[in-house]
């Protein structure tokens, strides 16, 4: 059958897809990217934020309409399987359950919910959407539960996969080509605390460096308690480590963060990123932040601006506060916050955010960076440096490649250079 992926959501459910891909590929399926001549199609959907949940609603009945098979992965088919049965949905797989795809989409099986996540196949080099970047699970689940958050209910407690099996899939990727890596978890930094033998993201991080052939490593989502100073260390002496942390504050209000089950405060978080500075000079840091929770006042909203006028992110997602079915915050906070108000915030946060960025990307002008190339456009190659800055280029290049070049225009997104010189050839 040939068979279509609309994926929603994060880089956790990007990499889902291409496992599913995979599995089907191996079955004797067809891949397609278009909707136009495909089979079956499958939803890859994300229930973080009620805007993304409606969009698969909307698809699904547009789907259903042109007699279309439909299946629904991911995070809202772990919480709504019987209500996707009766819009329409052929089969049902929670996200955990990624090894049914194959019997889905053959007919064999309409809806699993079950466990299977510790045997996915990982061998599988099927269905990567990147040739030259990998997206590698390590963790799945989350045990922080955040009372805004539905993710410990639909991607359930967290479990780490075996070091010695990350690395072998690490160099397997090396040997067909790839040479940049991202290490994925809902808590990254959480990854070994459930093994024996000392495992952790820092030690990962050593091994996986000692892999001929790659050449960045970059890792997703952090929780800001869970960084050590083992970590912070092991990126401080490792070059091929991404300098770019992504640390969600989610808000700048003591208060706020309180009533979200943040398990840090302002203070502490500030603290985390001196110490990250101090021993890393060039990191970035990236972030979240949620506006309009319940609760949250004009006060703890200036109290958000001051944090991100002191961290100066290089990126920074904002986003409103979304009531998620089945959440604490649901159960027991007023939405109370109107849209307006949040539309209001989300710009002021936005235009902050905007006139930092640019600053920080100013003192780039006229500096000579090294940056891994991902793609190009009709005119211009692409790429991002190892603090995690997108750069566009004229040039004859090849995606993988490691290039130097000379940044001749800032804004607020990009940077815009002139390619200089070929740094490293592409890994084949």
């Amino acid at each position: 059958m040939k068979v279509f992926f609309k994926t929603y959501g994060c880089q956790m459910n990007v990499r889902d897809s291409e496992i599913m891909k995979g599995y089907l590929i191996e079955a004797g399926h067809e891949i397609v990217n278009t909707l136009k001549g495909a089979d079956v199609v499958v939803m890859n959907t994300c229930a973080v934020r009620e805007k993304s949940e409606n969009k698969a609603y909307s698809l699904i009945g547009r789907l259903k309409k042109s007699g279309m098979k439909v299946g629904v992965t991911g995070c809202v088919a772990q919480i709504t399987a019987k209500n996707l049965k009766k819009r329409g949905a052929d089969f049902v797989l929670g996200p955990r359950a990624l090894k049914s795809i194959v019997d889905a989409v053959e007919g064999k099986k309409e809806v699993d919910l079950s466990d299977s996540i510790t045997e996915i196949d990982h061998d599988l080099l099927l269905g990567r959407n990147h040739g030259h970047h990998a997206w590698v699970n390590i963790i799945a689940g989350c045990d922080k539960f955040c009372t805004y958050c539905i993710v410990p209910y639909t991607r359930g407690r967290e479990i780490s996969r075996p070091m010695v099996e990350v690395i072998e899939e690490v160099k397997r990727l090396a040997e067909s080509g790839h040479n940049q890596i991202t290490f994925l978890g809902q808590n990254v930094d959480s990854y070994g605390k459930d093994l024996e033998g000392g495992a952790s993201l820092a030690e990962l991080l050593k091994s996986a460096c000692g892999v001929e052939g790659i050449e960045r490593f970059w890792f997703l989502t952090s929780y800001p308690s869970d960084i050590s100073d083992e970590l912070i260390e092991t990126v401080a002496q490792h070059p091929k480590i991404s300098r770019n942390f992504h640390l969600p504050p989610q808000s700048g209000s003591n208060s706020v963060l309180r009533r979200m089950n943040r398990r840090y405060s302002v203070e502490e978080y500030i603290e985390l990123i001196k110490r990250i500075r101090s021993n890393v000079s060039d990191a970035t840091i990236g972030g979240d932040i949620i506006v309009g929770f319940p609760g949250e006042t004009d006060e703890d909203f200036e109290q958000t601006l001051s944090l991100v006028e002191e961290i100066r992110y290089i990126r920074l997602n904002v986003a409103p506060y979304s009531p998620r079915p089945g959440t604490v915050a649901t159960r027991f906070y007023k939405d109370d916050i109107s849209m307006q108000v949040k539309k209001e915030r989300m710009a002021k946060l936005s235009k902050l955010q905007h006139g930092i960025m640019l600053e920080l990307n100013e003192k780039l002008v006229g500096r000579d960076v090294e940056i891994m190339v991902e793609g190009r456009t009709k005119n211009e190659c692409y790429g991002r440096t190892i603090d995690n800055r997108m750069v566009f280029f004229e040039g004859d290049v090849t995606e993988g490649e490691m290039v130097k070049v000379n940044v001749k225009r800032a804004t607020a997104g990009p940077l815009y250079a002139e390619l200089l010189e070929k740094v490293l050839k592409v890994v084949k």
